[in-house]
């Protein structure tokens, strides 16, 4: 590359990085999600807005569309890179935030609360219009797949932060909400995997796409029981140098590992990730470190881009539907939100707790992004229902943020039990919950 290209991009990246920190910081001054304002920094550089703005030829090297068209391999490299990134902390945070307090609780919640919206969606899908959402490979099944992951999936790394912001991390209704995500993070990461084993495979005879699915389930069990392991093994012999003198660089060297091999196999990048990140947070306090470092590091350069070039694709033109998004955010809400209620119900949740944990389980945030990027750049999905995920995701978080706050600047308890036990804990009777 010359100085004018290598220039060239260092501009795009500053221009990218620069306005997703601005709009991110914006919204978090808001109270709102910070990926919010990085989604909103690509959208107003992309085609839906500055994009379309006419530039003359004499002036092409401050043209966006034709710095990202001379740059689209880098771009997109960086792209996907911080998407592993996302996935990968994604799986880090896994370890840390499931919570054995609230087995029972949990249990009630993930198999109602996730399981009821992904098979109303699998029994709904013959009389669903699939056609209309369908990406170049039309795979009917991997499309069914996608769309009840889309209903049912509750954000980790969102949720998480709004708990932060809101000060509330600590409490039992965040174990409860995120205990919830976790396992819904494995098992739908587990069913996307599938989905797009099957679109890859949507050509080949049935015989080796059973083999492709079967290896996806092998590299599931093996990197979520069998490897870690390994790993925390490996860690912690002589031998391995790299572990003791540069921690960081032997956390990485895990992700592109497990990448490197899903990658031989045909898995799932972005499932490899999530996998590497729960396995090199098994031996956690010996690496948290490096973890740490790897987090803010993602969190301040690749993540931010990742979803400022989401924001960037979206293209709020031809390719957007009022009508899809309207339909699909109020049918994803309304079954969600009545599932999430049942589960609760169940678990013997009653009045506003029900609402509260129904609200902060249907924000989608991150991995609702990275549904609809995977299933998009898969070919599951069209353009017009890639960008309806990626709103609903958006919609979706902001309104769990907004709710929470309200109901914090109310004074009112997210969990009446947790209100009964800080009662107790102070020395105040009980009784006077209900005066």
């Amino acid at each position: 590359m010359t100085n004018r290209e290598i220039g060239s991009l260092l501009f795009l990246l500053f221009l990218f990085l620069s306005s997703a920190h601005l709009l991110g910081y914006c919204f978090v001054r808001l109270r709102q999600p910070r990926v919010i304002g990085e989604i909103l920094a690509g959208i107003l550089l992309g085609p839906s807005l500055l994009g379309r703005l006419a530039v003359p030829d004499s002036s092409r090297m401050f043209s966006l569309p034709a710095l990202m068209h001379q740059h689209a391999s880098v771009m997109n490299f960086i792209y996907q890179l911080g998407l592993l990134l996302l996935m990968f902390i994604s799986g880090i945070e896994t370890r840390h935030l499931f919570g054995r307090e609230e087995r029972r609780q949990v249990g009630w919640l993930v198999s109602l609360g996730t399981g009821i919206p992904f098979l109303i969606v699998l029994g709904a899908s013959p009389w669903l219009p699939l056609d209309r959402i369908a990406g170049a490979v039309h795979q009917r099944t991997s499309l069914v797949l996608v769309l009840g992951i889309g209903i049912a999936v509750t954000s980790i790394p969102v949720i998480s932060r709004i708990f932060y912001d809101l000060k509330i991390l600590h409490t039992c209704f965040a174990r409860l909400v995120l205990g919830v995500a976790v396992i819904e993070d494995v098992g739908l990461w587990a069913v996307l995997a599938i989905a797009t084993a099957l679109a890859a495979a949507g050509s080949l005879p049935k015989q080796e796409i059973a083999w492709h699915i079967a290896v996806t389930v092998i590299y599931f069990i093996a990197g979520l029981k069998v490897f870690p392991r390994l790993l925390k093994a490996i860690a912690h012999v002589r031998w391995n140098v790299l572990a003791s003198f540069s921690p960081v660089g032997y956390v990485l060297l895990v992700l592109f590992a497990y990448s490197a091999t899903a990658a031989a196999f045909d898995v799932s990048l972005v499932f490899a990730a999530f996998l590497a990140g729960f396995a090199a947070a098994t031996d956690g306090h010996h690496f948290s470190a490096a973890l740490d470092s790897i987090e803010k590091f993602s969190f301040a350069v690749f993540i931010p881009l990742y979803f400022a070039l989401v924001g960037y694709r979206l293209d709020l033109g031809k390719s957007f539907s009022f009508a899809m998004l309207g339909i699909y955010v109020a049918a994803a809400c309304v079954v969600k939100i009545a599932a999430v209620y049942l589960g609760a119900r169940a678990a013997g949740f009653r009045g506003l707790d029900n609402l509260n944990l129904s609200i902060a389980m249907n924000a989608r945030g991150g991995p609702g992004i990275v549904l609809a990027t995977v299933a998009f750049d898969a070919g599951i999905v069209n353009t017009a229902f890639f960008t309806t995920l990626v709103l609903a995701a958006v919609f979706t978080s902001q309104a769990a943020g907004a709710w929470l706050e309200y109901v914090l600047r109310k004074g009112w308890p997210l969990l009446s039990a947790e209100e009964k036990m800080a009662i107790v804990e102070s020395g105040e009777p009980v009784s006077e919950l209900a005066a």
